[in-house]
């Protein structure tokens, strides 16, 4: 048999009080969540199929309505957000100003020394994952290498296959075979 419901007299006021001033749906199921239990002696899987929800989220809304939470007001917590920053926005953008501007002109970042000054700045390690994260959130991204070098030389390197041509066939005229070692 589950526990009774707990609260007393004045949650209880407060609830039907509530109930009586909802102005949302989810104001209104908080409340019941707390009156149906003390009032009609409801376990919390029959309160929650009663006004609809989960029995977690029965006990969710109970449990904040107890702590003077009420869903659907400015004061109650939203969910979202960077809850888990290293840095603001601001202080990512600052940090991150001098190597963006190497970078703009060199056309190169080297996220390990990205890795370590911000080891630095924050005083702990962190995951490479992490700068990554924060450079994908500053608009740059990791690019693969090209199919050639922008370096390259295309007639340096039709030059070289015409030689070794020459060389191949070279050495196939004369018969050279070179030995294995066992």
């Amino acid at each position: 048999m589950s526990r009774p419901a707990s609260g007393d007299t004045d949650v209880l006021l407060k609830a039907r009080q509530a109930i009586a001033s909802a102005t949302t749906v989810e104001q209104l199921r908080q409340a019941q969540a707390v009156v149906l239990p003390l009032d009609y002696a409801l376990n919390l899987a029959d309160t929650a199929q009663i006004i609809g929800v989960s029995p977690g989220w029965a006990c969710q809304l109970r449990r904040r309505f107890m702590a003077g939470q009420v869903v659907g007001t400015a004061d109650a917590a939203k969910a979202g957000g960077r809850r888990r920053q290293n840095m603001t926005k601001q202080e990512e953008c600052e940090f991150l100003a001098p190597f963006l501007a190497s970078a703009a002109v060199g056309g190169i970042l080297v996220v390990s020394k990205i890795k370590m000054a911000l080891d630095q700045a924050l005083g702990r390690k962190v995951a490479l994952s992490s700068v990554y994260n924060l450079l994908h959130r500053h608009g740059w991204r990791k690019l693969a290498p090209d199919k050639r070098h922008p370096q390259s030389d295309p007639v340096a390197q039709q030059e070289w296959k015409k030689n070794f041509l020459k060389r191949s066939a070279k050495s196939a005229a004369t018969g050279r075979r070179v030995k294995q070692s066992n």
